[in-house]
């Protein structure tokens, strides 16, 4: 029978997936310091990532964890906050952002075009 991963593992290794996806770099400590929150940052981004420890068809998202990066977001001085998840199957990561900078984010993707 294959041994499960260890949940630290199987997180590291979404965190490191999604920081490759975006040119941004895995936070030390999945964020525990003072000074560096979050899992993921970017130049304008700060990430937070949940990962599923098996294949399921749902995932429940917690407003405590969008609140909590929300005010991360803004102490870091970041214009975007958004929570990356999947759903454990090592498929595609999908992320939940506030609609007002969704929005934002699209209008200066526009303003690029």
């Amino acid at each position: 029978m294959k041994k499960p991963i260890p949940t630290r593992a199987a997180s590291k290794r979404q965190e490191t997936k999604v920081a490759k996806l975006l040119g941004g770099k895995v936070q030390p400590n999945s964020g525990a310091t003072d000074y560096s929150k979050g899992d993921v940052t970017t130049d304008e981004m700060l990430l937070e990532c949940k990962t599923s420890m098996k294949p399921r068809q749902s995932f429940s998202i917690k407003k405590e964890w969008l609140n909590k990066n929300e005010i991360e977001r803004f102490s870091m001085k970041k214009d975007y906050s958004g929570l990356v998840f999947d759903f454990g199957d090592n498929g595609k990561q999908y992320i939940v952002m506030e609609m007002s900078q969704f929005k934002r984010l699209l209008s200066e993707h526009k303003q690029e075009d």
